[in-house]
């Protein structure tokens, strides 16, 4: 996709998203035989429901219509959300993975697996998990230390206090 076209698109898009209080997270446009398919990720603290996508989508290709971003050629729209195991890039997502346990790539090297347990504009609060029944230990990591990270899914995982403390905050907000 054209840095212009990019450009064009974002311009277009965000105004519409930010409206339903959604983040723009990604646009990609990428051929698919004789059409493209332009893919638009959304987010938001809450997270994003289907019916959400679907009543964007019909808004989004309303207005791409009424434009000529995407030009002649035939395109199929997507909107979604971003998958469970996406990296976080943004002070948001970390935000939004409180509670959650990553899995972070380390400048200095190495590799850490722990969970969020708070978020400020320098870095993170986390607890590591113990080893072989050792209680798990606190620790401080600043974004610069991190080449990149991913919430790791977890099917098994018990409520805890982590849990119920931001259930408490969504029940506030």
């Amino acid at each position: 996709m054209s840095t212009t076209q990019s450009e064009r698109l974002r311009g277009l898009l965000e105004p519409l998203i930010a409206a339903r209080d959604l983040d723009l997270e990604e646009i990609e446009v990428t051929p698919a035989g004789k059409r493209r398919v332009l893919r638009i990720v959304v987010d938001s603290d809450e997270g994003v429901q289907l019916d959400e996508c679907a009543a964007l989508s019909r808004e989004v290709s309303e207005s791409l219509d009424d434009s000529d971003v995407m030009g002649g050629a035939p395109y199929t729209l997507e909107v979604t959300s971003p998958g469970a195991d996406r990296p976080l890039t943004e002070l948001r997502h970390y935000r939004r993975a409180v509670g959650r346990l990553i899995k972070a790539q380390l400048h200095e090297g190495g590799e850490l697996v722990a969970r969020i347990i708070a978020v400020d504009d320098a870095g993170l609060d986390l607890e590591v998990p113990g080893v072989k029944g050792r209680k798990p230990t606190a620790r401080r990591v600043s974004f610069d230390e991190i080449a990149k990270a991913r919430v790791e899914l977890e099917f098994n995982r018990k409520a805890d206090k982590h849990d119920e403390k931001t259930d408490e905050n969504k029940e506030e907000a």
